[in-house]
């Protein structure tokens, strides 16, 4: 994997407010198979995908795919070791960014129903910082709709943020382990449905659902990677 180029804000191992931030590019799967630091402290990893990806939850079927279309698009598909629905992965449309908190923090919690929702407001500050205003961070239950857990955006977890109209900005998942937290965060400059949907080999219905369930920013990437930056708790 490889950083930024020389003299980029945020290179790997340079603090941001006590958060250590790392930039780390390669193939999805790839970055999701990270290993977290035997010794784990803040950090921020800023990921770039080298190419699409179709990202499964943990527990979902491989079936729920259609190899063929991903095949003639070009979209690998990976899953990873968090929980929740299917993540559409386009490098130059997203930002996807994970969030290392330590096990111990003044910020943990032990409860996963409240422990992201310290990072939903940090992110719903950031945008509000650059115009996407206002929107609301999730509390409470794991909320589905009619997609059940089929797709990431489509259902509601504490910490993730939505704008009044109820489509979600940003998408939070984690995983845990006794040493340390990973929250895994994406939001989109702009939600591309229709590739999601063929990927999933939707019907009509599902396909009008699922355009309605997200929405993309229009913001340049690292305009929102440095607005969280500046907003994660000191």
């Amino acid at each position: 994997m490889t950083g930024p180029a020389p003299g980029a804000a945020g290179a790997d191992g340079r603090p941001a407010g006590g958060w250590v931030v790392r930039r780390l590019t390669g193939p999805a799967g790839r970055l999701h198979a990270e290993p977290l630091p035997e010794r784990p402290g803040r950090e921020v990893w800023v990921l770039r995908a080298t190419r699409p990806a179709l990202v499964l939850g943990s527990t979902q079927p491989e079936d729920v795919v259609d190899r063929a279309v991903a095949a003639r698009a070009g979209v690998e598909v990976v899953r990873r070791r968090s929980g929740g629905g299917a993540v559409l992965v386009v490098p130059s449309e997203m930002v996807w960014v994970d969030v290392i908190l330590p096990a111990g923090d003044p910020l943990w919690d032990d409860d996963v129903g409240r422990s992201a929702l310290w990072l939903g407001e940090a992110w719903r500050g950031a945008l509000a910082s650059l115009g996407v205003s206002p929107t609301v961070v999730h509390e409470g239950a794991l909320a589905c709709g009619p997609l059940d857990r089929l797709v990431c955006f489509a259902m509601s977890a504490a910490g993730e943020v939505s704008l009044p109209d109820g489509r979600k900005v940003v998408g939070i998942s984690q995983r845990r382990t006794r040493a340390a937290a990973r929250f895994q965060c994406a939001s989109y400059r702009r939600w591309q449905p229709d590739l999601l949907a063929d990927l999933l080999g939707l019907d009509a219905v599902a396909r009008r659902m699922v355009a309605r369930v997200a929405a993309g920013t229009g913001l340049a990437v690292e305009a929102v990677v440095s607005a969280l930056l500046a907003h994660l708790p000191r």
